[in-house]
């Protein structure tokens, strides 16, 4: 019997639909998380191979349980998707049918109170993903000036309260470091007014987002994880990225219309002198999103959007 993992992966369907599996291709997982997703692209492979890279090592413990009877067709990788191309390369793989990275911090993570990521459970400020990594949320919020403070909350967060909060922040550490996630999170309540205190959502959520963001440069790997996968798919493959906020997407976004861009010359120019040619073809000029159903089974899905692109 299978073990309970408590992760449902998210819009599975519509990303095995996009990836097209062919039972002989090689493929890539850049966010194995709880190997969700990776355990239903191998099932479906036959003589084909799929690579699943993670920067927690946790992540590749549980994998190797969960994917224990397709271990012949796997390759697991302790290391951050940024890296991709240098992986790639390492495994002398020359050539991809398709790549999947799933962005959303996987469930277990926010889960273990241990790694600091939850405000709704006492641990030590930790947040990082890859455990041997140096930098902590810890350090950030004891050693941040008050300036780049109030940046990672307004621009990782988009935190309209960030000024107040990064000032009583700073008051805060003035007196003793600050070391746990509820002390944290009550900081950040005590810095906002009465009618942010009344909204639905958790007056600490935004904020941790973005001190999570920053402690691991999320977004600062999203631009060359989408340029190696570009470079290393065959023509034909498939490119499929789930993002969970909108500084991803809009990166993911941006990054995929560049790639799908051909001639740049002027439009006055009565021929293309600059012979650019797209990279990649946009599958979804507009994300896809989960469905009523998957909605009701996992909340979590809400926020998610997939995108996906075929190399030229």
């Amino acid at each position: 019997m299978e073990e309970n993992y408590g992760h449902k992966p998210v819009l599975l369907h519509e990303c095995l639909g996009a990836l097209a599996i062919k039972p002989d291709g090689i493929y890539v997982d850049g966010t194995l998380g709880r190997a969700g997703h990776s355990l239903e692209i191998v099932r479906r492979l036959t003589t084909g191979r799929l690579i699943a890279l993670d920067r927690d090592e946790t992540a590749i413990e549980a994998a190797n349980r969960r994917l224990g009877d397709y271990l012949d067709k796997v390759t697991l990788v302790h290391s951050n998707f940024s890296a991709l191309d240098a992986v790639l390369h390492e495994l002398g793989v020359h050539g991809v049918d398709g790549m999947l990275f799933d962005l959303g911090v996987s469930s277990p993570q926010l889960d273990e109170a241990q790694r600091g990521f939850s405000y709704k459970q006492d641990a030590p400020l930790d947040m990082r993903m890859d455990e041997s990594a140096a930098l902590t949320a810890r350090e950030v919020m004891n050693t941040y000036s008050y300036e780049e403070l109030r940046r990672i909350l307004f621009e990782y967060g988009e935190e309209r309260y960030a000024p107040a909060i990064a000032k009583r922040i700073c008051q805060h550490r003035e007196q003793k470091p600050i070391e746990t996630t509820l002390e944290l999170a009550d900081i950040i309540r005590s810095a906002m007014p009465a009618s942010a205190l009344r909204e639905k959502q958790h007056p600490a959520k935004r904020s941790f987002q973005a001190i999570r963001i920053a402690v691991n440069d999320e977004l600062g790997e999203l631009p060359p994880m989408l340029d190696a996968a570009e470079k290393n798919l065959k023509p034909g493959g498939r490119l499929a990225v789930i993002t969970f906020h909108s500084l991803e997407d809009r990166i993911v976004k941006k990054k995929l219309q560049e790639l799908a861009q051909g001639c740049i010359c002027p439009p006055e120019f009565p021929v293309c002198v600059c012979g650019r040619k797209p990279k990649v073809k946009l599958i979804t000029r507009k994300p896809i999103v989960s469905g009523e159903e998957e909605l009701a089974e996992n909340p979590r899905a809400r926020s998610a959007k997939l995108r996906v692109a075929e190399k030229c």
